[in-house]
């Protein structure tokens, strides 16, 4: 079994986590500040939602991520796909589409993430 996580978007992977590596206690202590945040509630669509259940946090968590892929927000997507990772030890693939801005997010907890391979086509003729 694989402690990987992926996060994919538009098929393409952009993240990988790797749950063997330990977390930093000030990145801990960053996602323990998310939790109390979003123990206020938090704004899914239109609707705010009270008390929150972690499936609720890992969509708002995940719409976050698709937020911070798109405008290169680098911190903030490792800190979202940190969440993820840690809250949901089971995930292993997060996968986002973006297409005009229909979005989508696709939590995957029974794929195993492999990784992508580049093949190189310049030397054939």
């Amino acid at each position: 079994m694989s402690n990987m996580m992926a996060v994919f978007l538009n098929g393409i992977a952009q993240l990988e986590y790797n749950r063997d590596q330990l977390l930093p206690d000030h990145q801990a202590a960053y996602l323990d500040k998310m939790d109390g945040k979003m123990d206020e509630g938090i704004v899914v669509g239109n609707e705010t939602v009270e008390n929150p259940d972690l499936n609720q946090r890992a969509q708002f968590a995940a719409a976050n991520l698709l937020h911070a892929l798109n405008t290169a927000d680098e911190s903030m997507a490792a800190a979202m796909c940190s969440y993820l990772a840690i809250r949901l030890p089971e995930l292993k693939q997060v996968r986002l589409e973006d297409n005009n801005g229909e979005a989508s997010i696709e939590l995957v907890f029974d794929e195993d993430y492999r990784k992508q391979v580049a093949v190189d086509f310049s030397g054939l003729h």
